[in-house]
């Protein structure tokens, strides 16, 4: 059973109260051993995207700076929610439940409302979470779907993505509970990134989001 339309008034609230129980990514969420690492604790994070012209010569330049892999090639989905209004979007956040195969890494996702605020909390049954989602009142806006691997290279973790029909795209990012050391952390981004060759004119600013929302939208009007 779903919230009425006449309930939807109670889901701000609602949302606060989730929203209080979404605690910093920490270490927590990847339990192997040799994986336990601090890249991805805290609240804040500065990160970089660009847009990938040869993603195969990036590949080679990890390996040459040994860069140490978490994951490879793992496929992961994004469902996206939000209330019929859309108070979430307005509000600039984004929500949404994610998997990842074959690590079977699943989280709850929060960013926003700050475009560097980022939390999650590891999730057990991802089925169940969306249902619950859905109980509340919530709406599933958008699936999303790409071909990721992430390195640990430093303090910074990169990651190279693959979306059919958005192409390849490098992200290159350090997680912080400083809000005041984000602008440092991304001038030490952008210098990291131009040893692969990366410059200013190949970051892509839109969310992988509004990459495909866009897409969908161009289908729809060349139909």
């Amino acid at each position: 059973m779903t919230l009425s339309e006449t309930d939807h008034t109670l889901l701000p609230g609602l949302f606060r109260r989730l929203r209080d129980i979404i605690r910093p990514v920490t270490n927590r969420l990847f339990t192997a051993d040799k994986f336990m690492s601090n890249h991805f604790d805290g609240k804040y994070e500065a990160e970089i995207k660009y847009r990938l012209a040869d993603h195969g010569a990036f590949l080679s330049q990890l390996s040459t700076m040994h860069a140490e892999p978490f994951v490879v090639n793992n496929e992961e989905t994004d469902w996206f929610f939000d209330t019929p209004q859309t108070h979430l979007a307005d509000g600039n956040v984004s929500m949404s439940v994610r998997t990842m195969t074959p690590s079977g890494i699943k989280l709850w996702i929060v960013k926003g409302p700050a475009a560097s605020e980022c939390k999650a909390i590891n999730i057990d049954d991802h089925e169940h979470v969306r249902n619950m989602l859905l109980t509340l009142g919530y709406r599933c806006t958008m699936t999303l779907t790409k071909t990721r691997s992430v390195w640990f290279l430093g303090d910074i973790h990169i990651t190279l993505d693959h979306i059919n029909g958005a192409g390849w795209f490098a992200e290159f990012a350090i997680m912080t509970h400083d809000e005041t050391k984000l602008a440092e952390y991304r001038e030490q981004l952008r210098e990291k990134a131009a040893e692969f060759g990366l410059t200013d004119d190949m970051i892509e600013k839109q969310s992988y989001k509004q990459l495909v929302s866009a897409m969908q939208k161009n289908n729809c009007n060349a139909e």
